[in-house]
């Protein structure tokens, strides 16, 4: 059997799962070295998949295909191009930190890392399945830890919101399912779930409609895309720190993700037809996100709508069909997972000192705790766009391609950007600056150790990215090209015929 380093990335989080299990649960440290230990060896495992991978190859890289159940036409397998590479990355790097960030969970210790790396092999499953069958599988099993997660060690709606997240997701994944199963039929003789062997089956354009629609609610959920975004901000508030983290930095991303490998290359001239219509979505979203943002009381929350904000920015690059969108909207995937991973960590932080999100209970914390404002307000400016940080790279190239190929829209995303500039910095003003609301302010203790080596990464791969963003778009920009080409070519069925489904 011949396993790549991919493979090994996907596996080794329930090796570590099992490894905890084994552990004592009253071995509270034991459980979260183990942990650690597993975190930090798949990102070693991962970093065999960069140096592998070939750079200015637009196919898949690092594949694996092995007969799974051959009288179903499923297969494992996996591979990786220039838009999963990043993604796999993004997950490997923030799940030690987002380990290091679950040092105060305490209770049922065990079941939380447990799930947590369960959840590892999910995500990662997910961006690299190059069958149907196993994508779906791997989609689904990122529903049950994280659900857990929110609902066991959440905070005081954790119930309802995992209870949200869950049934959003799953009504988005059975119209999913239901567009898999019809290209599964319409695959002719021999049924197949192989992605490449489906990519190129031939479909009328009302079921190209269809279908891109089916497929477009499920991601569209998962990114999300107002209006199906209301799930979003309970779960953020209520999850825990990590459960935020990997929710805003690489669970959102799935349903980018999603758009990119699926809806666009299976249906692209019901994409290319519906591309007012998605663009539409990413600007509402842009200017909704932010303007709700504004008025939030919630620190936590304030970031979450943040989420929605930048997700828009992303789904709108990836649309408009220009090389420089689709690489900006790859590229803006990977800086949100930092900047807004990051900013959940140091309201995690908050939290656990003071036990409030509540803006109005802050104030004047520069003076007690000068280091975590100083990465605070830098971050922001990473999220908000500042040049030299990873986010302007991604958002210039974004503006940049919907400029050529749709030049008035840039307007109102350009005044999105304005608006992150005001919520973030009024947030970090009220937050660090002033008088502070309470003596309890005063004598707040500055970022640990712990923190520091947390966020220590994540500062220096914003810089990395915003200073030198050749490395990432090398790999990202021959799978983007190709994507944008299949948006742009026909694949209607000539006169109108159309392979049946089921």
């Amino acid at each position: 059997m011949d396993l790549s380093w991919l493979d090994a990335a996907i596996f080794a989080p329930l090796v570590g799962a099992v490894a905890v299990a084994i552990v004592p649960s009253r071995n509270l440290s034991t459980l979260r070295l183990v942990a650690l230990a597993s975190t930090i060896m798949t990102f070693l495992l991962s970093l065999g998949i960069l140096v592998d991978f070939e750079a200015g190859t637009p196919g898949f890289q690092l594949t694996t295909s092995l007969s799974w159940i051959p009288e179903w036409g499923v297969g494992y397998k996996t591979g990786i191009d220039g838009v999963s590479l990043w993604m796999v990355l993004l997950t490997t790097f923030l799940m030690p930190l987002a380990v290091l960030a679950s040092w105060s969970i305490t209770r049922r210790a065990k079941a939380y890392f447990i799930f947590l790396l369960a959840l590892q092999t999910g995500m990662t499953g997910v961006f690299s399945s190059l069958d149907m069958f196993l994508f779906y599988l791997f989609w689904e099993a990122t529903l049950i830890p994280m659900y857990f997660l929110i609902g066991m060690w959440g905070y005081d709606r954790r119930i309802y919101a995992a209870m949200k997240f869950f049934l959003f997701t799953l009504v988005g994944s059975l119209l999913m399912l239901a567009g898999i199963l019809f290209l599964y039929f319409a695959a002719g003789d021999n049924p197949t779930f192989e992605y490449q062997a489906l990519l190129g089956t031939p479909l009328a354009l009302d079921a190209q409609r269809l279908l891109f629609l089916a497929f477009f609610a499920s991601f569209a959920v998962k990114v999300p895309l107002v209006p199906l975004h209301t799930w979003l901000p309970d779960a953020h508030t209520e999850a825990p720190t990590a459960g935020s983290v990997m929710l805003a930095a690489v669970l959102l991303k799935m349903g980018a993700y999603g758009l990119i490998r699926f809806a666009i290359p299976f249906f692209p001239d019901a994409a290319r037809e519906l591309v007012p219509l998605v663009m539409t979505l990413a600007i509402i979203g842009i200017l909704y996100g932010a303007l709700v943002a504004l008025v939030q009381k919630d620190l936590k929350r304030l970031i979450a709508y943040s989420s929605v904000a930048h997700l828009g920015f992303i789904v709108l690059g990836m649309f408009v069909g220009t090389l420089q969108g689709m690489s900006g909207g790859i590229l803006q995937m990977v800086n949100h997972g930092l900047s807004t991973g990051a900013l959940f960590m140091l309201v995690g932080a908050l939290y656990d000192r003071r036990h409030t999100r509540l803006i109005a209970d802050y104030g004047g914390l520069a003076r007690s705790v000068p280091i975590m404002a100083g990465v605070f307000l830098f971050v922001a400016l990473s999220s908000l766009g500042l040049p030299a940080l990873n986010g302007f790279v991604g958002e210039f190239l974004v503006l940049v391609g919907t400029f050529f190929g749709y030049r008035w829209w840039v307007i109102p995303a350009a005044f999105g950007i304005v608006l992150a500039a005001i919520y973030l910095l009024w947030a970090y003003q009220r937050v660090f600056h002033g008088e502070p609301a309470t003596e309890a302010n005063r004598a707040m203790a500055d970022l640990n150790v712990r923190e520091l080596v947390m966020l220590a990464p994540i500062v220096a791969l914003i810089i990395f990215i915003g200073v030198y963003p050749k490395p990432f778009l090398d790999r990202i920009e021959p799978s983007a090209e190709r994507l944008v080409q299949q948006l742009k070519q026909s694949s209607v069925v000539p006169g109108g015929g159309v392979a049946e489904g089921p």
